[in-house]
């Protein structure tokens, strides 16, 4: 299970792109403070995992909780780094999860966390959960289409290549 994460940092009108690792990363707060390791004004940790699942967590200020989008509430079952940047997040279109005692624990496919996470970057709420359920588009996809709007599109592909 091979995954790819990276820390795209704004400063000014300029990005940047480090290959980050996320090993020891326990929770949300962790995975951020990898992120704020990176200089800049905005970091977007952006996360992919075998075409199963991306994963964006926003840092605009050191000092507030960090944000996070999770394309694919299934992944949180089966990857640990999914698992971590789900856990505190709900499923977006609902307000509460079922609270089935006898259910096997269990997310939905629907994306989890704050749509709105890169609306400022160019990329809509709607627009980002749009891709996410469009049929034959991957995560890497996503991240491609974020990053290409936000401007940090050549750093990133230049970090992949």
């Amino acid at each position: 299970m091979s995954h790819f994460a990276c820390v795209l940092a704004r400063t000014g009108k300029s990005w940047t792109a480090v290959e980050v690792s996320l090993d020891g990363c326990e929770s949300l707060t962790d995975m951020a403070d990898v992120a704020v390791d990176i200089d800049g004004e905005l970091r977007l940790l952006v996360v992919e995992q075998d075409d199963e699942y991306a994963g964006i967590i926003r840092i605009d200020d050191p000092d507030d909780e960090p944000r996070a989008f999770l394309s694919d509430g299934h992944a949180a079952d089966a990857y640990p780094i999914a698992a971590v940047i789900a856990e505190d997040l709900v499923e977006i279109g609902e307000a509460e999860l079922d609270d089935d005692e006898d259910a096997p624990p269990a997310h939905d496919s629907a994306p989890f966390g704050d749509a709105e996470i890169v609306d400022d970057l160019g990329i809509s709420a709607s627009e980002l959960i749009a891709m996410c359920a469009h049929e034959g588009t991957l995560p890497m996809d996503v991240l491609v289409a974020v990053c290409e709007k936000a401007g940090c599109g050549e750093a990133f592909d230049d970090l992949r290549a």
